[in-house]
């Protein structure tokens, strides 16, 4: 950037503030340099004035390149309903995968293809398009799209001892020592409800375990299942089925299946509970073979499901997975440190002062740190490593999103917990021993 240039526009300014064009013109020049936190303060006084569509992309902008994610995804919410502009859905189908909304990010993904057959993205296509072997010509080629194998096991998987002991023992045991089982009449397969705090990992163990077991894995969320049109929703659920008992061993891991779990007495629609019977009868395997598929579901409000998902055969076996443990932070703090700028970082420090941090805490902990060290950068120009120091002052300005899902947890464990289903949050949180 020609900084005469600019320091000549800032001159300009002074003496002309509500010049709309010169503000934005700085802006421009201000992104350019990658210092979108002097051109975000320019943006949005220039639409006080000229709230075009086009000026609040370039604030879209400026807010998702400094990881403002959340203040993205609400303006650019706003100009795809308006517009259907490519350009803008673009930067909200990215915005949406860094908040982790696959399932609503692949629903944009599709509209682009459908306004532009040729439109070629080569990080969208490694997300949403796995490539098959051994392809079928039989199998639905929507539902297929979602089955790999995964290339990360237990190993992969930092701390969660716990965890990974009782998934031994209720998922792999019985597949790696199938005659034993079926000896005494077991049957291979079934029904896991992992259910926590969110960001805890409850996707990375799902596809852990069947790479563990060497098996297909198909990750689908509520948004792949759930249809408007009536029908559709239920014949999705099967394709998904069919396909896994092609496949076997196969892992069906289904995120936020309280969404298609609710408790049955509270919806009125009759279609809500059409699909709810569809999937227990998937479930069940009535009218097919569903030895040798494992199905694993994913919450964080397992008291709204309904208590049918729990008789034996289907959910019946529960497991809580709590927030990373110490060895489980250290080892996301290597992971999401890993070819960033960084200076003696103590990992050990770090994972000892985010007690009840989620992973998702952690990241967001090493973005804001990121976003101080940038300002310092921008005034010398180049990279400055992030230090055990720097982290640690990033925990201050944030509190472990656990937290709140843990005083609503506890109510539920304290007080709607006859079985004992619960007393896993007790135990974590001290309250039983």
């Amino acid at each position: 950037m020609d900084d005469s240039l600019l320091g000549s526009l800032l001159t300009a300014l002074e003496f002309s503030p509500e010049n709309v064009p010169l503000r934005l013109q700085i802006a421009k020049l201000y992104m350019n340099n990658l210092n979108f936190t002097e051109a975000e303060k320019h943006l949005i006084k220039v639409i006080e004035k000229d709230d075009s569509n086009q000026n609040k992309y370039l604030l879209a902008k400026c807010y998702f390149e400094q990881s403002k994610f959340n203040l993205t995804e609400v303006i650019l919410e706003e100009l795809v309903e308006k517009t259907q502009d490519i350009l803008y859905m673009e930067l909200y189908c990215s915005c949406l995968l860094k908040l982790n909304q696959n399932s609503q990010a692949l629903e944009i993904y599709k509209s682009i293809l459908e306004k532009d057959s040729n439109y070629l993205n080569p990080e969208f296509d490694t997300t949403f398009k796995v490539p098959l072997t051994n392809k079928q010509p039989d199998y639905d080629e929507d539902v297929q799209g979602f089955l790999k194998k995964p290339n990360i096991n237990f190993s992969d998987v930092g701390g969660m001892e716990k965890i990974k002991e009782e998934i031994d023992l209720k998922i792999i045991k019985p597949l790696t020592h199938k005659d034993l089982y079926k000896a005494y009449g077991k049957k291979i397969g079934g029904g896991i409800l992992l259910y926590g705090p969110p960001g805890c990992g409850k996707t990375h163990i799902a596809r852990a375990t069947a790479g563990e077991i060497n098996a297909n894995f198909i990750n689908v969320g509520i948004n792949d299942i759930l249809d408007m049109w009536l029908g559709n929703s239920e014949k999705n659920l099967h394709e998904i089925f069919e396909t896994a008992r092609k496949n076997k061993p196969c892992v069906i891991f289904i995120d936020e299946i309280d969404a298609l779990g609710a408790n049955r007495n509270d919806i009125n629609k009759t279609a809500g509970r059409t699909v709810i019977n569809q999937f227990l009868s998937e479930l069940d395997g009535i009218d097919s073979d569903n030895d040798g598929i494992l199905v694993l579901g994913a919450t964080n409000a397992p008291w709204f499901i309904d208590p049918a998902f729990r008789r034996p055969g289907r959910f019946d076996r529960i497991i809580f997975v709590s927030p990373p443990d110490e060895e489980a932070r250290k080892s996301i703090f290597q992971i999401q440190l890993k070819e960033k700028p960084i200076h003696d970082i103590d990992l050990k420090t770090l994972a000892k002062k985010t007690n009840d941090y989620s992973g998702a805490d952690i990241k967001a902990s090493i973005d804001l740190a990121i976003e101080d060290k940038l300002m310092e950068s921008f005034k010398e120009g180049i990279p400055k490593p992030l230090t055990t120091k720097d982290l640690i002052k990033s925990f201050s300005k944030m509190k472990p999103s656990t937290k709140e899902w843990f005083n609503s947890a506890k109510n539920y464990a304290l007080y709607a917990n006859d079985s004992g289903l619960y007393d896993d949050i007790l135990y974590y949180l001290k309250i039983k021993k």
